[in-house]
């Protein structure tokens, strides 16, 4: 349960940091990411400075508009706020927070879609990072996975767009949860 956990957080760390660089693309998709042996599945939307993931147990909602976040627990009709700090967040599509180095590896097909690779070396605090990066149409970012292999994201089911505007707000009804 602990490595679940864990591999919720870093995907909602990577949101924050990641998934916030393709804010004015919208689009939906299912999200694979894998951690070591660790695989989660979960539907993403990403609208205009808004991103919403569904997971098995909970729904993490991502407001850049608002300096906030959700997360949703169904079974307990319950959602916790927080507030976030997007500001550390790339401002583009393709760049990552303190990127060293971007180089082109050629184009490659990644679940039906014409990408190109990069291998991307960034600083993430005072270690230096290395990741393969596929970008669609200049863009989206549809995989990523570091250079030794540890850690992939990956969208898959690919839909272009602009999601319905209430998947972004709390559930009507549910309770407001304050942290202590």
């Amino acid at each position: 349960m602990q490595r679940k956990i864990l591999l919720i957080l870093s995907v909602c760390a990577f949101l924050l940091t990641g998934v916030s660089a393709v804010f004015a693309q919208e689009f939906s998709a299912d999200m694979v990411s894998r951690m070591g042996n660790q695989t989660m599945t979960a539907r993403i939307f990403v609208g205009k400075d808004k991103v919403r993931m569904e997971m098995p147990e909970s729904t993490m909602i991502i407001r850049n508009d608002k300096k906030v976040s959700w997360m949703i627990m169904p079974t307990e009709k319950m959602f916790m706020e927080q507030p976030i700090d997007i500001s550390k967040a790339p401002k583009t599509a393709k760049k990552f927070e303190g990127e060293l180095e971007r180089k082109s590896l050629g184009n490659e097909t990644v679940d039906g879609h014409q990408t190109e690779k990069f291998l991307v070396v960034y600083t993430e605090g005072k270690k230096t990072v290395s990741v393969y990066q596929w970008i669609k149409d200049d863009t989206i970012p549809v995989k990523i996975e570091a250079v030794d292999g540890t850690w992939t994201l990956e969208y898959k089911n690919l839909k272009v767009g602009p999601p319905a505007d209430d998947l972004f707000e709390p559930p009507v009804g549910y309770e407001k949860m304050t942290m202590p």
